[in-house]
């Protein structure tokens, strides 16, 4: 139907003919000569038709937007004066002789060009959407990016293999989407959270090189980085170490980044232990970009008589930090206000400062509420430790660490936006030696602080049994600029240990055989050696298009109450399926005053 794509018709076409096909993205009237912006995938071609022609005149006087249109016709340069430097054909034109309109289109319910337009119109006319030329790029470089990805893969003796949709329950962390079985009466499948066991089946099989570009699901509270079904890159290896498997996948990453953004990666990529990580960052994925550190003051609060700096001081589970903002003496009380709710969001009950005017002159150069509690040598010890200089401000955190890390941590990011101190550029970071275990005050029990097939490191294995707070895994986690964009252990291996670390997790041997009795099985035949990583996909693609949310770079996404706007899903079903699934629905309670 057509010869050419709308945005590659150029100068080298001029006074050939061409055939166009695509949707009237404008069309403009003047004095009688019609202009129609005709676009596709590939951009937008300008078409002129002029009164010489009456019947496709007539025609094209009738076209209105989004109408679906074949335009054949002359390549021509366009007047002097009237080129479009920021079009890609902007130096050209299409002398319209024959014009078909294909389909019709009723008024869009929002102009495509409108960036003001709701989220949820967006999604409910997502086909409509789809068309801007911002979101068709995303899906673009989303498919550029999966490619290379695949590509170096490929490359380096990986295996594309599938795993399946439907599987069994396993207690893993999030919710499972369950589906009746209506051939199996009261059983279930589940829909994966990841193919986590069927990865380390696959090494246990001698695949050796696994990948799957994956859906996987989790019912769970979202967020702007959250869907109910995601993406993710699924890679499991046999008989490599977290070293070989962290130099391959900065290989990979190196070349998705060269190929499609044109951007260098450091070579190596740094490393940092999730214990630096938090203490100077408050969080296990600090963006680098932003030059703010915490530092504990901890010892130097620990005689003071202000409880609210004291107590935490002195409390083993306690953390008392100091933020550093350079210039931040400019902040008006507001704005510290402002930022004192902010923290509240993460369980801090209030944020201390200081204002420094002049560090040296002593107290006399500084300005706080909180200067009346602190001896003399308590100030000087933050000055000098924090490198506060003339005009900083100086944040406080005092309370569980847990609390201070999460406030602090968060706190940092948002100065660091706020005030313009992140810095350009990409910076990627394996975060690493993560502790096996993190104890739930609310259970009162371990859980893992990643899954529960994550290695202990080999010289903690005695740890296991009797200090299993103090063992640290084998595992690694790809932060770039503050995203967790891939996370990835060793697996256990052995039987002995994934029943022990089954029984810190409070797994009886019931449940264990229950759930993963596969599993344990199978490392009974000659397991190997095995890890590997999974990257988020939706997450990857959103950083590198720049774009706000994952669902900017999913074609179809969900809302965050996990509905579909555009098919109205999920939805009731008839009473005829429910019987045949063995599945009758409660009638729901009258609420009080109903």
């Amino acid at each position: 139907m057509r010869s050419d794509y709308c945005g590659e018709v150029n100068e080298s076409h001029i006074d050939q003919e061409v055939t166009v096909c695509g949707w009237v993205h404008r069309r403009r009237d003047h004095g009688g000569v019609i202009f129609i912006d005709l676009r596709d995938r590939t951009g937008l071609v300008q078409v002129v038709y002029d009164p010489d022609d009456g019947e496709t005149f007539a025609e094209a006087e009738r076209v209105r937007s989004e109408f679906v249109l074949q335009c054949r016709g002359r390549v021509r340069r366009r007047p002097a004066g009237t080129e479009n430097p920021h079009l890609a054909t902007g130096q050209v034109e299409i002398l319209g002789a024959e014009l078909v309109v294909l389909n019709r289109a009723d008024t869009p319910p929002f102009v495509l060009d409108d960036e003001a337009v709701s989220e949820e119109l967006r999604l409910r006319y997502r086909y409509l959407d789809l068309r801007r030329p911002e979101m068709f790029e995303r899906l673009r470089l989303r498919s550029e990016i999966t490619r290379e990805l695949r590509r170096f893969l490929d490359e380096h003796g990986f295996l594309d293999v599938e795993t399946p949709m439907l599987t069994r329950a396993t207690p893993e962390g999030a919710r499972d989407y369950l589906v009746p079985s209506r051939t199996h009466e009261g059983s279930f499948f589940a829909l994966p959270q990841s193919p986590q066991l069927f990865k380390q089946l696959l090494m246990m099989s001698g695949v050796d090189r696994y990948y799957q570009i994956v859906r996987c699901f989790r019912d769970e509270d979202l967020r702007a980085d959250r869907q109910p079904e995601f993406t993710q890159l699924d890679i499991e290896t046999s008989f490599m170490d977290e070293e070989q498997v962290m130099d391959l996948m900065e290989g990979m990453m190196r070349q998705v980044f060269t190929h499609v953004l044109e951007e260098v990666l450091p070579e190596p990529f740094p490393r940092m232990s999730y214990a630096e990580a938090v203490q100077r960052f408050g969080s296990d994925k600090p963006d680098l970009r932003i030059p703010l550190e915490l530092v504990d003051v901890a010892d130097l609060m620990d005689g003071v008589e202000f409880k609210v700096f004291a107590g935490p001081a002195q409390d083993p589970q306690g953390r008392v930090a100091a933020l550093r903002l350079p210039k931040g003496g400019e902040l008006t009380r507001k704005e510290i206000d402002e930022y004192t709710k902010y923290v509240g969001i993460y369980g801090a009950r209030g944020l201390a400062y200081i204002k420094v005017n002049d560090p040296a002159a002593g107290r006399d150069g500084l300005q706080s509420p909180i200067l009346k509690f602190l001896p003399d040598e308590t100030v000087t010890g933050i000055l000098e430790r924090t490198g506060a200089e003339a005009g900083d401000l100086i944040f406080f955190g005092a309370d569980k660490a847990r609390v201070v890390n999460e406030a602090l941590g968060a706190l940092r990011v948002r100065l660091g936006h706020d005030r313009g101190l992140v810095e350009r550029g990409w910076r990627p970071l394996w975060v690493v030696d993560f502790p096996m275990f993190e104890w739930d005050e609310g259970d009162k029990r371990w859980v893992a602080l990643h899954h529960p097939f994550t290695a202990p490191r080999e010289a903690d294995l005695e740890k296991l049994h009797s200090d299993p707070g103090a063992c640290l895994s084998r595992a690694y986690d790809l932060v770039l600029n503050g995203t967790e964009v891939g996370g990835g252990s060793m697996r256990i291996y052995r039987k002995e240990v994934q029943q022990e670390v089954f029984h810190q997790l409070g797994i009886s041997d019931e449940e264990a055989r229950d759930k993963f009795g596969f599993l344990l099985d199978a490392l009974k035949y000659g397991c190997p050696p095995h890890g590997g990583i999974a990257f988020g996909l939706d997450r990857l693609v959103m950083l590198l298009v720049g774009a706000p949310s994952i669902r900017d770079v999913m074609a179809f996404p969900k809302t965050q109450t996990a509905a579909c706007l555009l098919t109205q899903a999920p939805s009731p079903v008839s009473e005829d399926q429910l019987r045949e699934l063995h599945i009758r629905l409660r009638p729901q309670e009258k609420k009080k005053g109903d």
